[in-house]
């Protein structure tokens, strides 16, 4: 039995390997699913062991798993074609036998009301029909979905969005890789639904002032209608499709469907959920 994280190289993938291998999991029962074998050299060289596939191509995924592996699906990063990937994946891990599929899905689950949330209500479902014990982990947002793309707020001193007043209720992947971990190692977690956010909802203008605060620039919040978000957006070059998701979002922050804070995050990693104003620091430091 091994505890398998796909995905391994992402973001999230690595961080929850990192968690996996602090928490004193040996190498040597973690598999780390992948689709490049030279990215993942690092992984090797840490004694993790790596499984070989790729969602898009459901032939590959057939040695992924083994009986009573613990696998965490990490939702696929292309939006459009995550359902038959996932579908690949939920279909190879029933064939092997799996003791537990723990699935990356999103806050509010089949309540969520915005379009990037339709493919994870139908992994939900499908991981349902499927039988197999589950474990559903509805991520909420990742603080470095902001902080990771300073450059151009600094540059233009604004957060732009069409969010208008609402709230996010982010944390650090650190702390949903954290998260992941704990339900991957300990008991009592099959059959159960998490809806993991921070510990504390802030609205863009509390993350402008933020801004402002730690790196000694003025940042303003300008709140703008969706299509003119949408045109900033693409204008910048971001692909429409991509760029109507995150407008999307936006107006679904607006609404309140990221903000809620259940608790479950912190309960899960043992801590308070990291505040925005580390993420901040954090991202000014690494400029």
């Amino acid at each position: 039995m091994s505890i398998v994280v796909t995905g391994a190289t992402g973001h999230l993938g690595r961080l929850v390997i990192d968690a996996l291998l602090s928490g004193g999991i040996p190498a040597a029962g973690i598999a780390a699913v992948v689709r490049d074998k030279e990215k993942a050299a690092g992984l090797a060289a840490r004694g993790v062991e790596l499984r070989i596939a790729d969602y898009s191509r459901p032939e590959t995924l057939a040695g992924a798993f083994r009986s009573g592996d613990r696998v965490l699906l990490i939702s696929g990063s292309e939006v459009g074609s995550r359902v038959a990937q996932h579908t690949a994946v939920i279909e190879a891990a029933g064939a092997a036998g799996v003791a537990q599929l723990a699935y990356t899905g999103i806050l509010g689950g089949p309540e969520a009301d915005f379009d990037l949330a339709a493919e994870h209500k139908v992994t939900e479902q499908l991981i349902l029909d499927s039988g197999l014990p589950y474990t559903f982990l509805r991520n909420g947002w990742y603080t470095e979905n902001y902080t990771e793309h300073l450059a151009p707020v600094l540059a233009h001193g604004a957060v732009v969005a069409n969010a208008g007043e609402g709230r996010v209720a982010s944390a650090p992947r650190a702390d949903y890789a954290a998260a992941a971990a704990a339900v991957l190692t300990g008991e009592g977690h099959l059959g159960q639904v998490y809806e993991l956010s921070g510990d504390t909802a802030w609205s863009f203008a509390e993350y402008a002032a933020e801004l402002s605060r730690q790196s000694g620039r003025e940042i303003a919040y300008r709140n703008v209608p969706a299509d003119e978000h949408l045109a900033i957006l693409t204008g910048a070059g971001v692909p429409e499709g991509f760029a109507a998701v995150l407008v999307d979002v936006d107006k679904a922050v607006e609404r309140g469907a990221l903000a809620r804070t259940s608790g479950d995050l912190a309960r899960l990693i043992g801590r308070p959920t990291a505040p925005l104003a580390d993420s901040v620091a954090a991202a000014l430091a690494t400029r």
